[in-house]
């Protein structure tokens, strides 16, 4: 299955990047540039792209990302400490983001002659993404099956939709995935911060996955106390 993976340099989509490239025929990763705060990922996406030899494409959308308003991702906005599933959390939200990038991913995969186009969506983040439960999947592949009727036949594959980050951790170990060449941190420092959403759900991940976790956290433990303050 020729796959075009949208990759934003994090672990999740570098390990489905490693997964469809052992498993499928990768055509290609597709990372976008919306105005985020934290454009240090797209380095390590660039970086995915050279190790697994194929093409990368950074598609500039920051005028759309600029009209995204009020999101910490986008915004002067303080991004908040603590575990992925808290309320607080919903401050990162990015509205409409992914039907955003899925629209252009299928154009694009489509004219590349794809027949799919995967993105890293997991359990994870149900809690606060509405764009990436597997209501909002199906309801995009009904979309896409009528926007491409008779020209076109993309399936959105989403092989972690239903998946905890633990095991993502696992299926890119078992791929090979270098994982301290990805990056997660909203904050966008020097190193992982080791307290936003994020850095608390990477780090839990690994220990939940039983990996040895090769991440360099500016606080290494904070996550005990937002596991804590969770289960709290």
């Amino acid at each position: 299955m020729k796959t075009l993976v949208i990759c934003s340099g994090g672990l999740d989509s570098v390990s489905l990047a490693h997964s469809v490239a052992a498993e499928h025929e990768l055509a290609g990763l597709l990372s976008f540039d919306y105005g985020q705060r934290h454009r240090k990922e797209l380095g390590y996406a660039a970086l995915c792209a050279e190790r697994l030899n194929t093409m990368h494409q950074i598609i500039n959308i920051p005028e759309i990302g600029r009209g995204l308003s009020g999101s910490a991702l986008t915004d002067n906005v303080d991004v908040p400490d603590g575990h992925y599933a808290e309320d607080t959390m919903k401050i990162t939200v990015v509205p409409n983001r992914n039907a955003i990038m899925l629209a252009i991913a299928f154009g694009l995969a489509t004219a590349h002659k794809a027949k799919a186009v995967a993105m890293a969506v997991h359990g994870g983040d149900h809690f606060i993404y509405p764009d990436c439960r597997p209501a909002f999947i199906e309801a995009f592949q009904m979309m896409q099956d009528r926007a491409l009727e008779g020209y076109a036949e993309i399936r959105l594959y989403t092989p972690y939709v239903n998946l905890t980050k633990g095991d993502i951790v696992l299926d890119g170990a078992r791929h090979g995935t270098p994982f301290a060449e990805t990056w997660s941190c909203y904050k966008g420092g020097e190193r992982h911060c080791g307290r936003c959403g994020t850095c608390v759900e990477r780090r839990e991940a690994f220990h939940l996955a039983g990996h040895a976790d090769p991440t360099d956290y500016e606080d290494p433990v904070f996550w005990l106390e937002a596991l804590r303050r969770r289960s709290a």
